[in-house]
């Protein structure tokens, strides 16, 4: 997995461009809201960015497996400690399930269905079986009260390694939460990501849905009643890989959000009224991502204000506002970086996370204004969703293939994409091409290569260009070439909403 150790750094104001943007006139936000052209085939993006998630599977793979080069792995995983921690994803190139970035992704590949799958048309069942090979083991982590199963595998000794899965003899560790050891940010998230998935069964599998929301109850309790990071007491085992830098604060309001969202319960509603100024935290923070929930919870409770017009919560859409505005390229009040190939550039590792999750936000939002007649406020400059739809639609445009190198960042899509990602199944040879085990350390040899990697990982999105649009696709180079679950989840939703856009689902 990529290091996030840089996550503790303070985010720079950045500096913004000269030019200003202009106010919408009333013409311009009743246009429609379609873009004329279309750059790119978003339908075939969307595929292939469920089927990465067939790629990362752990566990006993199913009939219809569509990433043929993997095979069953991780089978007694749990048995050390006498539960069933079978299935799950490995969150990156790595063959650890850490439950924090897993949980992260379930949420928003839920989050990707419950706004635009009503436009996914033959793809929502697929993206609906990647939901659920993550809520049957969140399930299984949360099986025992009060305790919340969260990392299997020693993410140090694994990393020492360069192995398939289907290979690895690292130590399975299991990692836990508990009323001692409390950890409010993963079980928070992972109550966010129960709640979430259980909007998405509702009508097709009411009984799966309810089993969600019961447990997310449960675990949003615990969570609340017994708070603290899970980095303190596992420091050594979750920590560079997914510390939590922003505190438990964001998932505990994330968590509300979803309860509130999924049960429509006043207790929640009440919880977010309560605490959410507490929890709100950093009112400037303009990055939303596995460990920063901030920015996403804010959009998420401005539904409320904006749609079901629940007067209470006006201040998260000023506070939503706040955080579009921060990202607008070239405005005066923006707060965020950009390439001079038009790429928002938050960080150094793993930086497309940020851009398929800014993404998503800003066509969710879009939908939100829509819908309420509303428009965003930026120091007295309306900015519409036409823009805000605009500004998305570049940033997955580039993602595809729209910028200085031509190159898309999604393995399999379109004719020139990374060759050499830091992927261990993907790097080595397959089960079939090799039967034979690879040991621990013989894998270097090719993580170190320049040759191509022999197995198409279709539509894993690596980590990204660099602050100046280079990208030199080197497979040890984990900051730039790394997928991860986290970077696909919300681009699904973002790809959703395009290929309807255009006409193209």
């Amino acid at each position: 997995m990529a290091s996030s150790l840089h996550l503790f750094l303070p985010l720079l104001l950045l500096f913004s461009s000269s030019f200003s943007l202009l106010p919408l006139c009333n013409a311009q936000k009743r246009h429609s809201h379609r873009p004329h052209f279309a750059s790119h085939n978003y339908r075939e993006a969307l595929t292939k960015s469920i089927i990465f998630f067939d790629g990362q599977r752990s566990g006993k793979l199913p009939s219809n497996q569509r990433i043929s080069w993997r095979r069953d792995s991780g089978l007694s995983d749990g048995a050390s400690s006498n539960v069933d921690l079978v299935g799950g994803y490995y969150d990156a190139g790595d063959n650890v399930k850490f439950g924090f970035p897993m949980a992260f992704t379930t949420t928003m590949l839920s989050w990707s269905v419950i706004e635009f799958g009503g436009l996914m048309k033959s793809e929502l069942q697929n993206a609906k079986e990647a939901i659920r090979w993550a809520t049957d083991y969140l399930l299984k982590a949360t099986s025992h009260p009060n305790t919340i199963y969260v990392q299997v595998g020693d993410a140090n000794k694994d990393h020492a390694c360069w192995e398939r899965p289907e290979d690895m003899d690292t130590p399975r560790s299991v990692f836990k939460i508990d009323k001692n050891n409390p950890g409010s940010d993963v079980a928070g998230e992972t109550a966010a990501a129960l709640a979430a998935a259980s909007l998405v069964f509702r009508k097709s599998d009411p009984k799966y849905s309810n089993l969600l929301l019961r447990r997310a109850m449960r675990v949003f309790t615990f969570a609340d009643k017994y708070r603290g990071p899970y980095s303190n007491g596992l420091k050594k085992y979750v920590c560079p890989f997914y510390c939590s830098y922003s505190g438990y604060q964001d998932e505990l309001l994330w968590g509300a959000a979803w309860l509130h969202r999924a049960t429509k319960n006043p207790t929640y509603l009440n919880y977010i009224q309560t605490n959410g100024l507490t929890l709100g935290a950093d009112e400037g923070d303009n990055v939303f991502g596995w460990d920063n929930k901030h920015a996403g919870a804010r959009i998420l409770i401005s539904k409320s204000f904006l749609v079901q017009r629940v007067q209470s919560l006006h201040d998260y859409k000023d506070h939503a506002d706040n955080f579009i505005c921060s990202i607008i390229p070239g405005a005066s009040f923006s707060q965020s970086k950009y390439t001079p190939g038009g790429l928002l550039f938050k960080m150094n590792d793993s930086n497309m996370q940020y851009v398929t999750s800014t993404s998503f936000l800003l066509l969710t939002y879009a939908k939100y204004l829509t819908i309420s007649k509303k428009a965003v406020n930026c120091g007295g400059t309306l900015v519409g969703p036409r823009r805000l739809r605009a500004i998305a639609k570049k940033q997955v445009d580039y993602l595809l293939g729209d910028n200085p190198l031509k190159m898309s960042y999604m393995v399999g899509y379109g004719p020139r994409y990374p060759l050499r990602i830091h992927h261990r199944g993907s790097s080595l040879p397959s089960i079939a091409s090799h039967p034979a085990k690879i040991q621990c350390s013989a894998g270097f040899s090719v993580m170190h290569s320049q040759s191509a990697n022999p197995n198409i990982l279709m539509g894993a999105v690596v980590g990204g260009p660099d602050l100046h649009d280079r990208f030199p696709d080197l497979r040890w180079d984990y900051e730039q070439s790394e997928p991860a679950t986290y970077i696909n989840a919300p681009l699904v939703g973002a790809l959703s909403y395009l290929a309807h856009s255009f006409g193209q689902l």
